[in-house]
């Protein structure tokens, strides 16, 4: 199995031009030799990342998905600054290298940024792990160990604090999710409504230690060491980064961390091998941050379930995109089960909840 991330020749209606895109890098980052090529990763479903070579030097170039506007969702600008910043102080950042805000290169920004070389996990761990539990755990331990890590940056320091209003955050988090699902629901999509009134109704007061949050913080958006892949040595997608809550961060890690015991539906959709034997449970990987971060998790249920609704917001506008045949890309079209199956796990949450 070849777990690196390998590029591929790029999608129908997902190429641009290669002739502005190559002038503005020979002229924005000294040292470029060689003809230019480009191809795309395949993997991710929201912002379009790429492979651009010259000669050995490798980049990657992230853009907008088409049908939709840069400044809103998808904003190259913001994420480049982030990166710009934290390189310096959180290493697991790729160096950011040049960003386009002119839209008569391509059609909207982008960015440019260092190809971190290395092993992600997606299906299944990497050659070495399969019969070895301890190896897994340690693993996910870590995983959690970088996520808090973030946590502990003091983003005044930085100088980010203005990259995010932690005021609030959890109130416009939640109510902003509902704003996106309802715009974004079509009409073979569950109308949760019943789950958004519990997300309002149970929310949390904002937190007295708020953090810069990456807000999709899982194991297909970690880098870890080909010569020794236990060790995570990047974090990449940056595009949801902000200052907030830090629990709302680890309620979004929690909802894409499937288990055994989880429902069918929620096994057919999992991107991550996290049910594999030595794997943390949720329960556990709760415990591990509230032992590292020295918080009690209080409101367990409300950030998993919160998480679960954010991704499947997250699913229905990437469905949404394909219903209205803003992408070709077939893989969208199956992600309306998705949106029901994390329904349907939304709901069983409330169920069993304690609060």
């Amino acid at each position: 199995m070849d777990s690196s991330d390998q590029a591929r020749d790029i999608r129908p209606g997902e190429a641009f031009d290669s002739a502005g895109v190559e002038a503005f890098l020979r002229d924005s980052i000294p040292g470029l030799q060689g003809p230019m090529a480009i191809q795309q990763f395949p993997s991710g479903h929201s912002n379009l990342t790429y492979l651009i070579t010259f000669g050995d030097h490798e980049l990657v170039l992230r853009r907008p998905p088409f049908g939709t506007k840069a400044k809103t969702a998808h904003d190259m600008g913001r994420e480049y600054r982030v990166l710009s910043v934290l390189k310096a102080i959180y290493p697991y950042c790729p160096r950011a290298m040049a960003y386009a805000e002119d839209t008569s290169i391509i059609g909207c920004p982008f960015y440019v940024m260092e190809r971190i070389r290395g092993v992600i996990v997606r299906r299944k761990f990497p050659p070495g792990f399969e019969d070895s539990p301890e190896k897994i755990r340690n693993l996910c331990r870590d995983l959690v160990r970088v996520q808090h890590e973030l946590h502990t940056i003091d983003f005044h320091e930085a100088g980010l604090e203005n990259f995010g209003k932690p005021a609030g955050y959890v109130e416009r988090q939640v109510n902003g999710w509902c704003k996106r699902y309802r715009e974004a629901r079509t009409p073979d999509a569950p109308d949760c409504e019943d789950i958004m009134a519990w997300l309002q109704d149970k929310m949390p007061p904002d937190s007295d230690q708020p953090a810069i949050i990456h807000n999709d913080f899982k194991f297909d958006n970690v880098v870890l060491d080909p010569d020794n892949p236990g060790k995570i040595i990047g974090v990449l997608d940056w595009e949801m980064a902000t200052l907030g809550d830090p629990l709302m961060d680890l309620g979004g890690s929690l909802a894409y961390w499937v288990e055994k015991t989880d429902s069918p539906e929620m096994q057919a959709i999992k991107f991550m091998p996290t049910d594999t034997e030595g794997a943390l449970t949720r329960d556990e990987l709760v415990r591990y941050y509230a032992e590292l971060s020295g918080k009690t998790v209080d409101n367990y249920d409300f950030y998993y379930c919160f998480g679960l609704f954010r991704l499947a917001v997250i699913a229905q506008q990437i469905y949404y995109r394909f219903y209205h045949g803003q992408t070709k890309d077939k893989r969208f079209e199956a992600f309306i089960w998705g949106v029901h199956a994390l329904d349907k796990t939304a709901r069983l949450n409330i169920e069993k909840s304690r609060m």
